[in-house]
């Protein structure tokens, strides 16, 4: 039998701390401890540190799976998965629900629709892992949903080393094939633009005199140089290539530290190039409901090809001393979108045959700076950390010229038909600070008792504005002229008062620029402790403030609009019992409170247009914050370090959650935002991760190390609509409208699929050299959008991607050499987004992605 006698004053850690297998004895204060049965030895250690529901990626997990990116990593975990590429849903909940730290430290986001920073923009050559937490614990940001992402950069080295690694590939629906460009600047392949798309000066004093540029408050000599201040060739003109270039990246690392008698000193460098090009020919239809069926209203073509650079740098240094550290950390990355896009068919909304042509140039630049310490003073440790960084978002030139097809010939009329040159850029700036507190606090009723206090501030402001411009004619053009070539159109020739005229179209109300902010401050306690023996309890509440405020600006008025604010008060308490009843398994509980406010896009009434659906975005100032009940069970028994068996199940009930719902414009349809009355949201989620070493006898495989890893996530998400229950809709103008009106009872969660399953087979041999795996993902068809009013909703089915991925180390003149294969998508799946009922389909967005290989050689010195 077990004997326990208290007070151990610290000398018992809880079952999760514990660490030291066999039999302890100890004397403190005359009290004796017989025997102690040690338990959580096969725990992981970052499992023993934290209380909560947990998934992890590890350095091995990275380089085993060769993803790129913190977001293609993180779908390989237990109920995480991506959209478009760059936002992480856990739990099928959608990044509005998320957070995301660097370090700890909360970021800033270049996406005009979202607010929560895209994880396609943290290469994994910078990271050292990535934690997702489930359940929440008072010491992080309120706005807590389905769970938080901390990414952690690496740190520096015990010794001194230096790599060098190169990569080319290529995608079968891409690479060596047709595609379309356009010229730009002479520096567009390495993801910087020459000058070539500056604001010419002379639009840019135009816009400094606060008046709109067109005739009435320009005279014809001023319009005219303005007009012919604009690039022309390089930026309107198509051009079709055979050679769609390969993909290819560079990465460098250099690490050192140095040992002195007063401490430790640690320097590491990160610093990466990567260029990759994507073709699609996209099907994008839209719909009207007819009788019981649908109808297709648009049938267009689109086809076009996107070049995506990025550049990213690290620089972390770190002084240790005997109870003290200090981390100052730097990160950069500049990732950079050249797209040339042709849509072309039939448009009832045109009356005609159509041909879009589209030019663009999709920027986006993070900067992070981060100081931290850590001290210890005992039983007493105080953290802190400190951070700023700044997003930018620049889009010039985004180009769109349209043809109308008259007896089978293109025809350009300015004078009538949709074009426009736009300029947009956005900027979001965020500061942080904070201080944790810990103290371990001896006593005689709870073992290893610890208490923590702390204190948070956060700050994030952001500007967004749009300018555009498009040219018109005082009389109708003459067929010669409309079947110009594009460049000879818009040449200076053709410009001037009896030709084209320049005139701005940047919208008015508020529609093209907004301002926003949010401000939150917030404290927190939390005690942690072994309340029985074997059982380990956190308790602890937050106490958040925050302000948000949107206001749009009219870009033409004297006087402004007030803005909308949210201002809320909360106390966000949570807990969480984790049972150690065998040494190599525990049971974990949680409940907690949470919130999840607007987006700033969501709330900001200015038109924007999605790249990626070709969808008009409008937000909705009439929006409220969302709070969430949140409750958690998981079951975990560990087999060894990094390998494990667990079994959870999840609720979650939300209060006013954010739904996207679609309504039909002028210029086609256009999505909005609006609180739905209520989401109930549940669940379960498995997983399984462990190495074998089977004893075969067969040349090849004898010796080898197996691993199998596999994790599958259901969850059930519905919205839930009562009769008399009303939603604010943008169009009501802050007026209540009935919520059947625009929410279907019953209808899942927006993002949300239902099954996401992760697959990984693979092996490696005795020395480590050489490492096989073979990795399957699977998430099922979710809601991206409402439809309109009596259509059904937009769906997408991400299906099954299958990937490989082979390692292998060898030594080559005294050096370490690594050889890399990666193959991607290898059952040719497609993006799929559609809209069905009673047997008719609408392709909103449907285009082949190919099948990716690529090759790789790094060195380490």
């Amino acid at each position: 039998m077990t004997k326990l006698h208290r007070p151990l004053a610290g000398l018992l850690l809880c079952t999760t701390a514990l660490m030291a297998p066999g039999l302890v004895q100890a004397q403190t204060s005359g009290q004796e401890v017989e025997e102690i049965v040690v338990r959580g030895k096969y725990i992981p250690e970052v499992m023993r540190e934290t209380s909560e529901v947990a998934s992890i990626v590890t350095p091995e997990d990275l380089v085993r799976q060769g993803d790129d990116t913190a977001a293609a990593a993180l779908t390989r975990l237990a109920g995480l998965s991506v959209v478009s590429g760059r936002f992480v849903y856990v739990r099928g909940l959608g990044e509005r629900y998320s957070s995301a730290l660097l370090n700890g430290s909360p970021l800033p986001s270049p996406e005009p629709l979202q607010r929560v920073v895209p994880l396609d923009l943290f290469p994994s050559n910078v990271l050292a892992g990535v934690n997702v937490q489930k359940t929440y614990s008072p010491n992080l940001p309120g706005e807590f949903g389905g769970g938080l992402i901390d990414l952690r950069t690496i740190d520096t080295p015990d010794d001194p080393f230096v790599s060098l690694g190169f990569s080319v590939g290529m995608n079968d629906e891409t690479t060596l094939k047709r595609g379309l460009t356009y010229y730009g600047g002479d520096s567009d392949r390495l993801g910087i633009d020459d000058g070539t798309r500056e604001l010419p000066a002379a639009i840019r004093r135009g816009i400094e005199t606060g008046k709109r540029i067109d005739a009435a408050n320009f005279g014809s000599d001023e319009l005219t140089r303005m007009g012919r201040s604009f690039q022309n060739a390089n930026i309107n003109l198509l051009q079709s290539t055979n050679d769609v270039p390969f993909n290819g990246s560079v990465d460098f690392a250099a690490g050192t530290s140095f040992a002195m008698d007063w401490g430790t000193l640690g320097v590491v460098t990160v610093l990466g190039y990567d260029s990759g090009w994507s073709t699609r020919d996209a099907i994008q239809q839209e719909g009207v409901v007819n009788l019981d069926g649908l109808a297709v209203q648009e049938d267009l073509r689109s086809f076009s090809t996107q070049n995506d650079v990025v550049i990213n740098g690290l620089t972390s240094v770190a002084l240790e001393l005997d109870h003290h550290t200090f981390k100052w950390t730097n990160f950069y990355v500049r990732n950079v979108t050249k797209e040339t896009r042709s849509v072309e068919g039939e448009s009832a909304r045109a009356s005609n045959y159509i041909r879009d042509d589209w030019t663009s140039w999709y920027q986006r630049e993070l900067i992070d700076t981060q100081l931290t310490g850590a001290h210890r003073f005992g039983d007493l440790e105080i953290d802190w950390r400190g951070s700023y960084a700044r997003t930018e978002r620049e889009v010039p030139y985004e180009r769109q010229v349209r043809y109308r097809r008259v007896d089978d010939v293109f025809l350009h009329n300015p004078q009538s038909d949709a074009n426009f040159i736009r300029f947009s850029e956005l900027e979001d700036k965020a500061a942080g600070a904070g201080v944790d507190v810990r103290y371990r606090l001896a006593n005689d009723y709870v073992a290893d008792l610890t208490l923590s206090a702390g204190y948070a501030w956060y700050d994030n402001e952001r500007f967004s504005d749009s300018r555009a411009f498009r040219f018109t004619m005082n009389s109708t053009p003459s067929v010669a002229f409309q079947m110009q070539r594009v460049d000879f159109l818009y040449s200076d020739f053709n410009i001037g008062p009896d030709g084209l005229i320049l005139r701005e179209v940047t919208g008015s109300d508020g529609a093209a620029a907004y301002e926003a902010s949010l401000t939150t401050h917030a404290g927190y306690v939390q005690a942690e402790g072994e309340i029985f023996p074997a059982v380990r309890a956190t308790v602890g509440a937050r106490y958040e403030s925050g302000k948000q405020f949107v206001r749009a600006i009219d870009l033409f008025a004297t006087t402004q609009d007030a803005g909308h604010e949210l201002e809320n008060d909360y106390l966000l308490p949570a807990a969480t019992v984790t049972w150690n009843f065998a040494e190599d398994q525990q049971l974990r509980f949680g409940a907690s409170k949470t919130i999840a406010r607007p987006q700033f896009r969501e709330q900001a009434p200015q038109l924007y247009l999605d790249p990626e659906s070709d969808r008009t975005f409008i937000g909705n100032p009439f929006l409220e914050d969302s709070e969430l009940i949140n409750l958690d069970a998981r079951y975990e028994r560990y087999f060894d370090r990094g390998q494990f068996a667990t079994a959870g199940v999840f609720y979650k009930q939300i209060d006013r959650p954010i739904e996207s719902v679609v309504n039909e414009s002028g210029s086609g349809l256009q999505q909005s935002f609006l609180n739905a009355p209520e989401a109930v949201l549940y669940g379960f989620e498995a997983e399984f991760k462990k190495f074998f070493e089977p004893q075969i006898d067969i040349a090849g495989l004898a010796g080898l190390r197996w691993l199998v890893s596999a994790n599958y996530t259901y969850t059930k998400a519905e919205v839930k609509v009562d009769e008399g229950d009303v939603v604010y809709p943008r169009t009501n103008l802050g007026q209540p409208a009935p919520a059947a009106n625009f929410v279907i009872d019953g209808s899942p969660l927006q993002g949300q699929s239902k099954h996401l399953a992760n697959v990984q087979v693979g092996f490696e041999t005795e020395d480590g050299m050489t490492q096989a795996t073979l990795l399957a993902n699977y998430a099922s068809k979710r809601v991206t959008a409402r439809g309109q009013a009596g259509a059904p909703d937009f769906v997408q089915e991400p299906g099954v991607m299958l990937d490989f991925t082979f390692r292998h180390r060898f030594e080559l003149w005294a050096q370490e050499f690594t050889f890399g294969v990666e193959a991607r998508n290898l059952l040719g799946e497609e993006f799929d987004e559609y809209q069905k009922r009673n047997g008719d389909e609408i392709k909103l967005n449907n285009y082949e992605l190919g099948r990716s290989v690529s090759v790789s050689l790094s060195a380490r010195f």
